[in-house]
């Protein structure tokens, strides 16, 4: 599902139209899907009370038809008109013979009929303005909104829907007007918008529904900014033949662990079991061995040489070379620290050494890198580097604040130009190609914001690197299982005290749900009256 700007999204449009599906078909179709969206939410819609604001745009048209469609399924729907507009008139004439309210907020003095609908009101649909960012917000659209404000801040408040994007939201840059009131779900029609993505637009989508208007296939196939999905990730799940023995799906060795990250090669390593991989191995310092034993049982062990008491020895890269021939992935970096003679091991293994397996670098290992100029001339193979905000900052030269403002944006151009696979974690995780495209994590989730997250997520992806997906799936399928347990566990346990343990478990889970077509959507749970 490809993420689009305003102005892609106008371009999809002119395109759906030249093959024959008009600009009305697509607002007729939009219309409905919101309404029916709605009736699915919830148990009896015959005699509930839904306000729709309407603007003077395409975004209030589509609110007009959403409207037609609420009154014929029995809702008792109030229109406010926050502009008028002649194209609108033969909607807005057809509502005013139904039994649908029109309130043309010129004419209400004080807003009185407005504030009285609100206050009786269990849904508002938000269909003032849609992508077009140059139309202003007018003093009476001000005024509706801040009433919609009050309204939402009463003890028993509407359900708040947005219709494309919720009203001063920037559909490209995800800035917001300080008039903008954060919706419960955004309805987003045909592509979602990229600004519904990006801080702090996010904050006020609430949660975000695609919704299907009937554009043709392949109209937006030029665009390479696209949206991690169900679908994909269950279509891109490595097969299980049931003949299959645990060299069928692969072995993963995992470089890690120093004296103060015991946990991170266990967490690495377990969650590389739990998506599937047949077989782990870790290689740790030799005096951890036992520590990181009593707690990960499952994976074999390669015992590193010691420089001292949990620092590898640099020449023990010879001894993981020479392993690592036996294995479909490898995972440097979670735990392993920055000691100098740990830094030398990384540096022959990334920097001075002949081809390895499909690679995944993380923590450490990345700044390793870091701290070599131009170390992307240096270390030519293909490779999945998984940085924080902080490590690509290293990486890039550039401030974490510079990082974080034009996330796709640096994933993008750094990937590029380092002829990697970039996944830059956070929320909305970023999976950047060398060739210019990219794709996105539905997932924002506080909850996965503790230590050993992205060991979980570096071992993910590892895991799946083993059982033959393709690194450019591997990355991002892995983004989206992370993402998903994460949802999983925080629906169990809540936002503040989840630990990154807590996501193993949930991995298989995820997976489960993927194949049997569930996801995301086994936790969409209807909103009832």
């Amino acid at each position: 599902m490809k993420i689009v700007t305003a102005q892609q999204m106008r371009e999809i449009e002119d395109r759906a139209e030249a093959g024959g599906v008009s600009k009305d078909v697509l607002m007729e179709n939009a219309g409905l899907a919101v309404a029916d969206y709605i009736r699915s939410q919830v148990r009896n819609l015959v005699g509930m009370t839904v306000v729709v604001l309407v603007g003077p745009g395409n975004n209030g048209g589509d609110g007009l038809v959403a409207a037609r469609h609420l009154d014929a399924w029995g809702a008792r729907v109030t229109i406010g008109l926050c502009r008028d507009n002649p194209a609108h008139r033969g909607k807005v004439d057809f509502l005013r013979g139904k039994r649908v309210t029109v309130i043309q907020l010129d004419d209400d003095e004080g807003l009185a009929q407005l504030r009285e609908s609100l206050k009786l009101a269990q849904i508002v649909l938000d269909a003032i303005l849609g992508t077009g960012r140059s139309r202003p917000i007018t003093e009476t659209t001000a005024e509706a909104l801040e009433l919609l404000r009050e309204a939402r801040a009463e003890k028993e408040p509407p359900r708040l829907m947005a219709l494309d994007v919720p009203t001063g939201l920037d559909a490209d840059t995800g800035a917001v007007d300080p008039k903008t009131v954060p919706s419960d779900e955004t309805l987003t029609l045909g592509n979602p918008k990229a600004g519904l993505y990006r801080f702090p637009g996010a904050e006020y989508a609430g949660k975000i529904e695609v919704l299907d208007i009937g554009i043709p296939n392949g109209v937006d196939s030029e665009i390479a900014f696209e949206l991690m999905t169900d679908d994909w990730a269950g279509f891109a799940l490595p097969d299980r033949p049931m003949s299959g023995h645990k060299g069928t799906f692969g072995k993963a060795l995992i470089v890690g662990g120093s004296t103060h990250y015991v946990g991170a090669p266990y967490l690495a390593a377990t969650a590389a079991g739990r998506v599937g991989a047949g077989l782990v191995t870790l290689a740790v310092p030799q005096s951890l061995q036992m520590a990181i034993a009593a707690k990960a049982v499952e994976p074999t062990y390669l015992p590193l040489p010691e420089e001292s008491p949990g620092v590898p020895q640099a020449d023990a890269a010879g001894l993981i070379a020479e392993a690592v021939s036996g294995y479909q992935a490898l995972l440097i970096g979670p735990g392993i620290g920055q000691a100098d003679s740990t830094r030398e091991l990384v540096t022959r293994l990334l920097l001075n050494s002949g081809t390895f397996p499909p690679l995944v670098i993380d923590a450490d290992g990345l700044n390793v890198l870091a701290s070599s100029s131009e170390w992307w001339s240096e270390f030519s193979q293909e490779a999945i580097l998984t940085p924080h905000p902080g490590e690509m900052a290293r990486l890039t030269g550039l401030s974490t604040k510079e990082i974080q403002e034009r996330r796709v944006e640096i994933a993008v151009e750094s990937a590029v130009k380092w002829r990697k696979i970039v996944v830059l974690k956070g929320a909305f995780t970023v999976v950047a190609y060398p060739d210019g495209s990219s794709r996105l994590s539905p997932f924002a989730n506080s909850a996965m914001a503790t230590a050993g997250t992205g060991d979980v997520l570096a071992g993910t992806i590892a895991g799946l690197l083993a059982q033959g997906v393709e690194p450019e799936d591997a990355a991002a399928l892995g983004v989206y299982l992370h993402g998903l347990a994460g949802e999983r566990a925080s629906a169990d346990l809540g936002d503040a005290g989840m630990l990154a343990g807590d996501l193993l478990p949930e991995l298989p889970r995820a997976i489960r749900d993927l194949r049997w077509g569930r996801g995301t959507e086994e936790r969409r749970t209807p909103w009832r009256t």
